[in-house]
């Protein structure tokens, strides 16, 4: 794993970096991307960068110095070829006192860059009980304030799943704690609006612009009749659905295996610093 934290590589990604004080560890007030490496690319890089200023905007941050997260990128890369890994940018609101306010010293930036192991082929999924506030403040941003995310997920794993699913507070299928869901009902592939309150994935948005599909707010029930489902986010790319709850899938449907193929032909377009 390599570090880069407010323009200084560390030599130890493991050693102290930021202040006790810093809002994101104290309050949860950061925002952050995660992004794909392959062959020591980064996967799509611009249209993270852009997600990362909106979620910083939405948040009230001040705006993303983009300069400088393109030179922690490359510090965390350069001489550090990764076959796949993963880089986490993360911007928060700096150190401040204790408590909900922000301070004056400014955000704090971090880049980390480490070795990635590929999601199996498909996987199961749980439908967890915690709705997503669809009308909430943090609706749609990728933020730190992760914590739903980890209970939901340690509810999941403890069903066998890798993923929770999430319905919104109308009752509609929104998301999973780190992916965006695909569906496939009487042949047409489906997802979630971003209305829903799901994030707007980027992988997301490449499989709708290069695929096509249909966005949409139903009932979550609407499961139970998906001929197929898959998973859809930065690290696990196009993922089949094998299991939702009890009810076995088959993987890859053909539906999904045609977005795959998809996938591969296309994803090296986008892959450069």
């Amino acid at each position: 794993m390599r570090a880069w934290v407010n323009g200084e590589l560390l030599s130890d990604a493991s050693a102290a970096a930021v202040s006790v004080t810093d809002h994101g560890l104290t309050v949860g007030d950061g925002v952050f991307e995660a992004i794909k490496v392959v062959d020591g690319l980064p996967f799509a890089l611009d249209l993270h960068l852009a997600r990362l200023h909106r979620s910083a905007k939405g948040l009230g941050l001040p705006d993303v110095d983009e300069g400088e997260v393109r030179r922690g990128l490359a510090a965390v890369l350069d001489g550090h070829p990764l076959p796949l890994g993963r880089i986490r940018i993360t911007v928060t609101g700096g150190p401040a006192p204790l408590g909900s306010g922000r301070g004056d010293a400014g955000p704090t930036l971090i880049v980390v860059a480490d070795a990635m192991q590929p999601w199996p082929a498909s996987t199961p999924v749980a439908t967890v009980p915690w709705p997503r506030n669809e009308r909430g403040a943090l609706a749609g941003l990728k933020t730190t304030s992760y914590a739903e995310n980890v209970v939901a997920l340690a509810e999941a794993k403890s069903r066998g799943a890798t993923e929770a699913i999430f319905a919104n507070t109308a009752g509609h299928l929104c998301e999973g704690t780190g992916s965006n869901v695909f569906y496939v009902v009487d042949g047409e592939l489906r997802t979630p609006t971003l209305a829903s309150g799901c994030l707007a994935g980027v992988t997301r948005a490449l499989i709708l612009e290069w695929y096509g599909g249909r966005e949409v707010d139903e009932p979550i029930e609407v499961v139970e009749r998906a001929s197929e489902v898959f998973l859809a986010s930065t690290t696990r790319d196009v993922q089949p659905v094998s299991r939702w709850d009890d009810r076995e899938l088959p993987v890859p449907g053909p539906v999904t295996a045609e977005v795959q193929d998809v996938w591969r032909r296309r994803e090296p377009e986008l892959l450069g610093l």
